[in-house]
């Protein structure tokens, strides 16, 4: 989903941003409480390293998620054997002593 969402971001800023800036139009870059005038290829080139800094940050967070959400799978996996483990041995405990397991 994140792709998805870099992605409508850049084709957002092609259709309506890029495709009505001419070389001659006035962009300004707001510095502090003030806007100052800034070139068109200076702006053009400023929203790029943005997206691709966005897009590094999302792929980034991705991975993270994606290794947090294995470390999670095993942590279940390892936690059910542990109850299976447990299960077994107050089974054992169980008719060992000659009756149902007790439960405290």
């Amino acid at each position: 989903s994140s792709g998805s969402t870099q992605s409508t971001g850049k084709q957002w800023y092609q259709r309506r941003v890029r495709g009505r800036l001419k070389d001659n139009s006035e962009v300004y870059k707001l510095v502090g409480p003030l806007l100052v005038k800034q070139e068109v290829p200076e702006a053009v080139s400023t929203v790029k390293k943005r997206i691709n800094f966005i897009k590094g940050e999302l792929e980034r967070c991705d991975k993270n998620i994606t290794g947090s959400e294995e470390k999670q799978a095993r942590s279940r996996e390892a936690l059910a054997k542990i109850q299976q483990q447990y299960q077994a041995k107050m089974q054992a405990a169980a008719a060992a002593a000659g009756g149902p397991a007790q439960r405290s």
